[in-house]
């Protein structure tokens, strides 16, 4: 056992939950928003400006989400360049092979390929065809194999989550703004989540709630302590700056969540907001208005589908109001309330 021990550090195969579902999520987000992400907004852009190149630009970062999910993940885990590079080949099988589920595919599978990769890397005389060989194979003889289940089994989490939420609009508006909300705060990706389960429509709009009310919130609510800069970094950054004070004080993290419990079932309910954009907005919230634009390249999705004639008022006004408004007003209350009670107290919500 010690010597396994031994030969996996000498490997830098580190198997804990933070490398895996923190270090490699994360990366695997930062793949997706080069990629899909991008992709989607370049191409929205030409869409509506009736740019055939930016379309064709847009389109081809979308379809290499597959290669720079994998890679990322490859990054996060520290491979070495002949693995992180195979991985390419790796993503782009599971992505395909996944179907609608194919980023957790690419999840699981890029980790087990990397990690083999890594096993056998630098072991040889011949390492330049030994370590791409070893990791493209596994790789993509584990996306033959396992992807199509596991694409199922991630696309039918979703479908549940998203016919619940249809079915009871206000129980499921809560669980899902809260839940993701509190995911975009702690040290996970929110977005890779979303885009694994592929929450869009009403459950995607509840997502894109909770983000917001996350985000919006704490920028609000800190503006005492961090002025305007806490105000943009947090607002179109991410509310992930604050978890160092939520350990230290874990009330501060209610109020925005509290917001987010009532913005979530207003947009499901009241506003019927959906995200009919690329499934990763969903959980991006207010971070570079990316949650924004995959809500108004839905609305462009379901008018080109003939599912909707056209962007009305009543959308702009709902959008706005789960986005901005309604967090801030909330979040603030919440806030001075709990300041009142003497639960927040004088700099504990301030950032380094």
């Amino acid at each position: 056992m010690s010597k396994v021990k031994e030969f996996c550090k000498r490997k830098n195969i580190v198997i804990s939950a933070k490398r895996y579902g923190v270090d490699a999520l994360g990366s695997m987000a930062h793949g997706l928003f080069c990629s899909l992400l991008i992709g989607t907004i370049i191409k929205t852009i030409g869409q509506q400006a009736g740019i055939e190149f930016l379309v064709n630009i847009g389109q081809f970062a979308s379809d290499m989400s597959g290669p720079a999910m994998a890679i990322a993940i490859g990054y996060a885990l520290q491979a070495p360049p002949l693995v992180l590079y195979s991985l390419a080949a790796v993503g782009y099988a599971s992505n395909q092979l996944g179907g609608a589920g194919g980023p957790l595919a690419v999840l699981i599978i890029a980790i087990l390929a990397a990690e083999c990769g890594k096993v056998v890397s630098k072991e040889t005389k011949i390492d330049i065809l030994v370590t791409p060989a070893v990791t493209v194979l596994v790789g993509v003889a584990l996306a033959y194999w396992i992807a199509p289940p596991v694409g199922k089994a991630a696309s039918a989490v979703g479908e549940v989550i998203k016919r619940a939420t249809v079915l009871q609009p206000f129980l499921m508006g809560i669980v899902v703004s809260v839940l993701t909300g509190m995911a975009l705060t702690l040290p996970i990706s929110s977005a890779a989540i979303c885009n694994v389960f592929g929450l869009t429509g009403l459950a995607g709009g509840a997502a894109v709630a909770g983000c917001c009310a996350q985000m919006v919130g704490f920028a609000v609510m800190s503006f005492k302590e961090n002025k305007w800069g806490g105000l943009v970094s947090q607002g179109i950054g991410t509310s992930m700056l604050q978890m160092g004070n939520i350990v230290k004080n874990p009330l501060i993290w209610i109020p925005p969540t509290l917001a987010s419990a009532i913005t979530g079932p207003i947009a499901t309910c009241i506003f019927k907001l959906e995200m009919n954009g690329a499934a990763v907005s969903s959980g991006m919230g207010t971070c570079g208005l990316v949650g924004q634009i995959g809500v108004y390249t839905g609305w462009l999705n379901d008018i080109a589908a003939g599912t909707k004639t056209a962007i009305t008022g009543f959308d702009w006004l709902g959008l706005v109001m789960i986005s901005f408004v309604l967090p801030a007003v909330l979040t603030l209350i919440f806030g001075e309330i709990f300041r009142k009670m003497g639960w927040i107290k004088e700099n504990d919500l301030k950032l380094d």
